[in-house]
């Protein structure tokens, strides 16, 4: 059985993320990539589809202490058992082009037994490979696996024996001994790659992150959870192409036992925009022009063939499907991979992207040739679609509506449009984009304001509530203490704060309205309460802010990652982990109790943009 959600560590080379138990066990690893075919994938299934296993043999055996290197993601366990101590240290080498995962033992203390166990199931759990023991190039021995195109190769001073479709063994570290284990995936018509020297590998990769770390402008009593959320960012991020996956993983429920299981190992267009703007105010302009430039390639082509998401280099062909042989997180079926939202019409998409991209040129982003003549082709779509209904931010898969957080971001397209001609001398039809997003605002404060509740509303005409209505001020819409959003702020606490513990959080909307046309039943989505923290902080709400704030970083894990949702009934986190959106939305309510908001068009209580 998976372990819990925040028992898991992330491990990043850049290219894919593994997740390690507090126990010891790599429960899930694709290679090479986030979005290849899994190889251990007991997180989503069993022991039979695949993991890797290392701790201490004695069942005594606890964990003292665990965590990253400062600023890295190399990952330090310290385990105590009956006769000694030892420290795991785990990475994956960063830089190298190399598929790697490494595992070193270091005896601390006595001497301790440990126990190691490897399934490899390539194709999700399917393929059992064929494995063999055979001298390598040096004449060091080493363990093969090979099935169709993939092929892996471990290496170690204690090689794993063949028994019942596993490799298992054991070895007893004393203090001062180190013993190293390297798994490497190739592409199996290739020769085995050949071994590394770990010191060396684990100095480099410590060397990158720390140094990508330190060039982080950082401050306030957030810092930490900050730099953190950085990370993450970085590490789900593709090293060549720039692509951010929402998650490293696919089909960790929502709702335990529920059908709510999506795969989340693509690149979203709004993900990538907000982090943009995130990287941009942290100092990391680099990034932040890695990102647009994975952008502009991704949605380059015909404007009505634009997605919500795409693959790490852009691909188009997400076809989501079941894998009926994995029973799923704790029994959360169906599995998935793909996704199937990938074809819905979303109307916010564009507006996220003129956002994120007016934060770069007021950063002194330049536009060249390619780049401001596709954002007019993506103006064009927004405009010839500017009456179409669409599925909303949180991919609904009922019948498409006009969602006010949709058009308040249409809205901000032609807004941004209008500013990029008066402000930044690009060419275009500002008189049109003008009418248009004055066409749109008065619209908006017609059909998405529910007067007699005083409220925005999920939908036109509606009068339920809906979290990403915080989002109205964040683009400038409204001032965070507009009266208009006062009063939406008051019916959001009535209606969507789970009030099932004494640290309330948001939930997203009301799932038993049938407006997402799926089954009742989620929890609260971390990212929307940080959202909650935001508008607190700049609405004048200080303390409650400080509250929310320090509750929601108070759910991080002892390594500091979030998961999509929190089950705050059941004291555990939900959904994909660890979650961009939500350490994206982390960052955004520090920088607000802080007022780290370098690249603000609009400060807290200075109204609308004209």
């Amino acid at each position: 059985m998976a372990s819990r959600i925040e028992d898991y560590a992330l491990l990043s080379d850049l290219h894919t993320g593994p997740l390690v138990s507090r126990t010891g066990s790599v429960d899930w690893l694709c290679f090479p990539r986030f979005d290849s075919p899994s190889l251990f994938g007991a997180l989503v299934g069993t022991e039979e589809n695949g993991r890797w296993l290392l701790a201490p043999l004695a069942a005594d055996a606890v964990v003292v202490r665990r965590g990253y290197v400062d600023g890295t993601f190399v990952l330090q366990t310290d385990w105590h058992a009956d006769g000694g101590s030892v420290r795991v240290t785990e990475f994956m080498p960063v830089g190298d082009r190399r598929a790697s995962l490494v595992r070193r033992v270091e005896g601390l203390s006595g001497s301790v037994r440990m126990h190691q166990e490897i399934k490899i199931r390539f194709g999700y759990g399917t393929v059992l490979p064929w494995m063999s023991r055979m001298p390598d190039a040096e004449g060091n021995q080493v363990l093969l696996a090979v099935a169709g195109p993939d092929a892996l190769v471990l290496r170690g001073d204690v090689l794993p024996v063949a028994a019942d479709h596993k490799h298992s063994g054991e070895f007893i570290v004393a203090a001062g001994q180190t013993v190293d284990l390297e798994l490497t995936w190739y592409p199996s018509h290739r020769q085995v790659p050949s071994g590394i020297e770990v010191d060396v590998a684990l100095a480099e990769t410590l060397r990158y992150w720390s140094e990508w770390a330190a060039a982080c402008t950082l401050d306030g009593a957030y810092a930490p959870a900050v730099k953190r959320s950085l990370l993450v960012l970085r590490a789900l991020t593709h090293e060549d192409t720039g692509g951010i996956v929402a998650a490293p993983t696919t089909s960790l429920p929502e709702n335990f036992g529920g059908a709510r299981n999506w795969d989340y190992r693509f690149c979203w267009l709004r993900d990538a925009a907000l982090t943009l703007q995130a990287m941009l105010t942290h100092g990391y302009a680099d990034e932040a022009m890695h990102w647009r430039n994975w952008l502009l390639r991704a949605v380059a082509g015909d404007p009505e063939d634009l997605q919500i998401m795409y693959g790490l280099s852009g691909e188009r062909d997400l076809t989501e499907m079941e894998l009926p042989h994995l029973p799923g997180y704790e029994d959360s079926a169906p599995v998935r991979i793909g996704n199937g939202a990938v074809r819905q019409y979303q109307a916010d998409v564009v507006g996220e992207v003129m956002v994120a991209l007016e934060k770069l040129r007021l950063a002194g982003g330049a536009e060249d040739h390619f780049s401001w003549p596709l954002q007019r082709a993506l103006l064009g779509f927004a405009e010839k679609h500017l009456e179409r209904k669409d599925n909303g931010i949180w991919e609904m898969r009922g019948e498409p509506k006009y969602f006010t957080h949709s058009r308040v971001m249409m809205w901000a397209a032609f807004d941004s449009a209008v500013r990029a001609v008066l402000d930044h001398g690009m060419t275009g039809p500002v008189k049109r984009w003008k009418e248009l997003r004055d066409r749109l605002r008065e619209e908006i404060l017609t059909h998405g304001f529910n007067a007699e509740l005083n409220t925005f509303t999920q939908t036109y005409g509606g009068t339920h509530t809906d979290a990403s209505l915080l989002c109205i001020p964040q683009v400038g819409f409204l001032a965070y203490d507009d009266d208009k959003m006062l009063g939406t702020v008051v019916r959001l606490e009535q209606e969507l704060l789970d009030a099932s513990a004494p640290d309330a959080l948001l939930l997203r909307y009301r799932t038993d309205t049938g407006v997402d046309g799926l089954e009742p039943g989620e929890h609260p989505f971390l990212a929307c309460s940080f959202w909650l923290v935001e508008q607190y902080a700049r609405s004048g709400r200080v303390d409650d802010a400080g509250r929310l704030m320090d509750a929601l970083v108070g759910l991080s894990n002892e390594l500091g990652l979030l998961s999509e949702e929190y089950a705050v009934s059941e004291g555990r986190m939900a959904g994909n982990f660890p979650q961009a959106f939500s350490h994206l939305a982390l960052v955004r309510a520090a920088d607000a109790l802080h007022g780290v908001d370098r690249l603000s068009l609009v400060s807290a209580g200075h109204g609308a943009r004209g």
